[in-house]
């Protein structure tokens, strides 16, 4: 089946301006409860948290967050009829709808606690929360007036391990004030309960972390390890070693500061490892990175790889070779006579790259270095659990479903929506490149407290993702991208409907 050509587009219901005015200066949570004449302001008073018909949202930095949906979607492990446990060959959300968010215009989000903008990282996740609890949003990027058509949802979904690490409390603290009972579901717990459910109780392991620099800064993975195991009972000797996977996500959705496949030579807007950079590229690993140059997957400014004085990753798996054996080489280094068991696959981009992890680990496994000698088969085995935080996400979702009777028993998953953030071209304050995107030193370089839209919240459509990354949905997440191909032809029907009332 060939990639289709979207041109989502609803009916424009609403009669509101994108931002050409000032920004206000002011709290993101105090304008949205508070300030009635606000783009952002949302009616808590008259919100329908209980309906149950309403649709669930679910918000990721980009497309990554897709990978959650996919095992929401595709989650069967209860009955539907009574919800007890058990499959029954029926799909649990099956009459359920979603609404999905990937804020593209912003991302990474693993990026901003590094250049001391976590403030302003959280306006963005507290933005994020608003538009699946709002009802605005624009038909495309040119498009100058807002719909408001849109569905709030009935629970909350952070499908993004940074925005979990440093939001998730935020949202509830906003949500509190805001008087509102809806639930808030984060991949950090899920993904730790996933983790240890695969261990014994008095199991020796070390469990590895790669996820964003963000994530792993925040030490949430690290600190709810920790936290759990004690919990539950677990006795063994658990160690963990967290890697910042900079550049694996931003080469996924393909943002040109990481990844640009149209490059043949090194650029200056390059923000991934580098030789003489702040993730630095080592030398002496070249052997083991074991880097593959065909087709500018490396960029570097000699014909002779040996002879570079300036290197770039220009290729998502070349980065997953970078980090995966920085991480080993951690392990190394630390002296530690555990074993690596699992990974933690902690940015939701990460489980698109299953099986290029998979087969470095192995590459990693047989490694003989210089002596002869097996260089990390004493210190990981053989197959390394990777554990994608996903799975218990669902099981999550469909417990409070469930305890809070909020099931739809009328409903069509057919009816789940698809958008993505853009950067909004009639905001005069915004910086925008030949790309369409921000360039980093504006995106982290904006102060939190001037309420505007940066962005605007549009359909998903081949004019913001591309052909390549439509036939990774098509390939890895096949259900979610029939869901995504059903939106768009409801939007079509709607367009036309529209131009025909015109005549």
């Amino acid at each position: 089946m060939a990639v289709a050509l979207w041109t989502s587009c609803k009916q424009n219901t609403g009669t509101q301006k994108s931002a050409e005015q000032p920004s206000k200066k002011g709290d993101i949570v105090n304008t949205i409860i508070n300030d009635e004449d606000n783009f952002y302001h949302i009616d808590f008073k008259n919100y329908p948290s209980n309906d149950k018909t309403l649709p669930i949202g679910v918000f990721d930095s980009g497309t990554g967050g897709l990978t959650v949906l996919k095992a929401i979607v595709n989650y069967d492990e209860n009955q539907n009829d009574s919800h007890k446990n058990g499959s029954d060959g029926e799909l649990d959300f099956n009459k359920e709808s979603f609404i999905y968010l990937g804020d593209q215009a912003n991302m990474p989000y693993g990026n901003y606690s590094g250049v001391g903008k976590g403030d302003l990282l959280n306006e963005h996740i507290i933005k994020d929360a608003q538009f699946l609890l709002g009802n605005k949003y624009y038909s495309n990027a040119l498009d100058p007036s807002v719909n408001t058509d849109k569905q709030p949802v009935k629970a909350l979904v952070i499908a993004c391990n940074t925005a979990t690490a440093y939001g998730k409390d935020y949202i509830e603290e906003f949500l509190k004030k805001a008087n509102s009972d809806i639930k808030v579901i984060g991949v950090i717990d899920a993904g730790v309960r996933g983790t240890l459910e695969s261990m014994s109780k008095d199991e020796d392991a070390i469990v590895g972390v790669l996820a964003t620099a963000g994530t792993v800064a925040s030490k949430g993975y690290r600190n709810t390890l920790l936290r759990m195991k004690d919990e539950l009972g677990y006795t063994g000797k658990i160690e963990v070693f967290s890697q910042g996977g900079v550049g694996i996500a931003e080469a996924v959705d393909e943002d040109p500061d990481y990844f640009d496949k149209n490059l043949k030579k090194p650029r200056e807007a390059y923000k991934g490892p580098s030789l003489d950079g702040e993730v630095k590229i080592d030398r002496t690993l070249f052997d083991i990175y074991n880097f593959d140059f065909d087709d500018s997957k490396m960029l570097c400014d000699s014909e002779k790889s040996d002879d570079c004085s300036i290197l770039q990753i220009n290729d998502a798996k070349n980065y997953v070779r970078y980090h995966l054996v920085t991480l080993m080489e951690q392990i190394r280094q630390s002296k530690t006579t555990n074993k690596l068991k699992s990974i933690i696959l902690g940015c939701t981009h990460y489980p698109y790259m299953t099986q290029e992890i998979s087969e470095i680990l192995e590459e990693l496994y047989s490694y003989r270095g210089k002596n002869g000698k097996f260089l990390y088969r004493d210190l990981m085995v053989q197959d390394v659990k990777l554990i994608d935080p996903a799975v218990d996400t669902a099981k999550e979702l469909f417990a409070h479903l469930k305890g809070q009777a909020l099931f739809n028993p009328n409903g069509n998953i057919d009816e789940s929506e698809f958008y993505i953030s853009v950067a909004n071209r009639d905001n005069a304050a915004n910086v925008i490149d030949q790309s369409g995107r921000f360039p980093y030193d504006f995106k982290y370089g904006r102060k939190a407290g001037e309420i505007q839209e940066y962005v605007k919240v549009v359909p998903f459509s081949r004019d913001n993702i591309s052909a390549d990354i439509l036939s990774r949905f098509q390939k890895q997440i096949p259900y979610v991208y029939e869901l995504m191909q059903h939106f768009n032809k409801t939007s079509e029907k709607t367009k036309d409907l529209k131009e025909e009332s015109k005549i």
